[in-house]
């Protein structure tokens, strides 16, 4: 317990953690000012040094397991929000700031996300039950950040916010040829879809989502002219006037950049432009928190904006708008956690309560990272030529504005 008292003496600058070892000691870690108050009891002494060597991956596993309980009214959020809040401390401590320049050198080793494995590590946390997604996601199971008009908006309006925006980015016209690179169940497309006369062409690695989006379309009628393939973005064909990607590019790893803004500018006709949204860092380059890259998105990095701009720029690109969401994905992240926690019961009966606690500390790591940590997402629009977007934002209000009286038409 000696070696990490000391690092939580130098983490906790904020608030109080008491911490009730494995012997029933209580030790009082406290900074200024002392709330909020977290008690954390270990029930095991192998979880000490663990702890002090990689509390970012151990603790949760140690929580997983029920080694590591939360007391006193305290939840796994409660630690979570304690911890996000003190996180430069941990970052400071000698041992930590050694470890985070290990895993930066390796980093692209940990990404390596070439075809054949991209469908592996997909298929690793997409692929599972439909049913446990639903337990949490709205109605079109949308598993990216919802557009919050107002903290207010539930889940379902705040994703059709989403849709809409983005539709009106787009500036879609009849007759026009559209591909969304990452389409989850195909919610976008669909929409899109009811929107204008387009074809669209949507691939995922997910073989579970291609075949609910397919079957989604069947039903709607609209199965002519929206396809859904089960292929790597890489391997598709064809030029578009627009591209869509959402939440894809958080996928990719950092190495893959190039490769990927290199196969939009090939997919693109002369004149037409990508909506691209992803999650991004407020931070220069760094790696992916070690619990998420093992537990839940094996390839999966959060890029810095400079590392985007710079790949787009080595392709030619221009960005012709580039948009910043704050906290639209704390909010729906939020919801999430709510939902999932309101339907722990039914998660454990489809899996157990160790699945149960690692989901828990997923969603509210990541939730928290939105309100205290440096994560946000971004919109940007990327194209060949410098006018392929109206040189002033006017229209994406103006076309909301005209996507809202069609869907209330509707």
């Amino acid at each position: 317990m000696k070696l990490l008292s000391g690092l939580l003496r130098k983490f906790i600058r904020k608030g109080t953690l008491n911490v009730i070892d494995a012997q029933g000691t209580e030790h009082v870690f406290s900074g200024t000012p002392k709330d909020p108050v977290v008690t954390m009891r270990i029930h095991d002494k192998s979880v000490y040094t663990k702890l002090f060597f990689n509390p970012e991956l151990s603790l949760p596993e140690a929580y997983m397991d029920g080694k590591l309980t939360f007391e006193n009214g305290n939840s796994c959020y409660d630690f979570l929000y304690l911890f996000s809040i003190n996180r430069s401390g941990l970052a400071s401590h000698p041992v930590q700031a050694l470890l985070r320049k290990v895993w930066f050198k390796f980093r692209r080793f940990a990404q390596s996300n070439p075809v054949g494995r991209a469908f592996k590590h997909v298929h690793e946390h997409y692929d599972i039950s439909d049913n446990l997604y639903r337990l949490f996601l709205d109605q079109e199971m949308q598993y990216t950040s919802a557009y919050y008009l107002t903290p207010e908006d539930t889940l379902e309006q705040a994703q059709t916010n989403k849709m809409r925006h983005i539709a009106a980015k787009l500036q879609l016209q009849d007759g026009m040829k559209v591909a969304e690179l990452g389409c989850g169940w195909g919610g976008l497309s669909r929409y899109l879809a009811g929107m204008a006369k387009i074809d669209i062409t949507a691939v995922s690695l997910s073989e579970n989502q291609v075949r609910v989006a397919n079957d989604l379309a069947q039903k709607e009628g609209i199965a002519d002219r929206v396809r859904f393939k089960h292929t790597d973005y890489r391997d598709m064909t064809g030029t578009y006037d627009r591209i869509v990607s959402i939440g894809m590019m958080e996928h990719l790893g950092a190495e893959y950049y190039d490769e990927f803004f290199t196969k939009i500018r090939a997919m693109l006709k002369p004149d037409g432009f990508a909506v691209i949204h992803a999650i991004g860092r407020n931070r220069p380059p760094g790696t992916t928190s070690p619990f998420l890259r093992k537990y839940i998105f094996p390839h999966g990095y959060v890029p810095a904006l400079s590392e985007v701009f710079a790949a787009a720029e080595r392709q030619d690109l221009w960005v012709g708008d580039c948009e910043i969401w704050r906290l639209h994905y704390y909010y729906t992240i939020r919801e999430w956690h709510r939902r999932f926690l309101a339907n722990w019961d039914k998660a454990e009966a489809m899996y157990d309560a160790r699945f149960c606690r690692m989901m828990e500390f997923y969603l509210a790591s990541v939730m928290l990272g939105f309100l205290n940590g440096s994560n946000m997402n971004y919109q940007i629009i990327v194209a060949p030529k410098r006018d392929a977007v109206p040189i002033v934002r006017d229209y994406i209000v103006d076309d909301e504005r005209a996507l809202l009286k069609h869907e209330q038409a509707s």
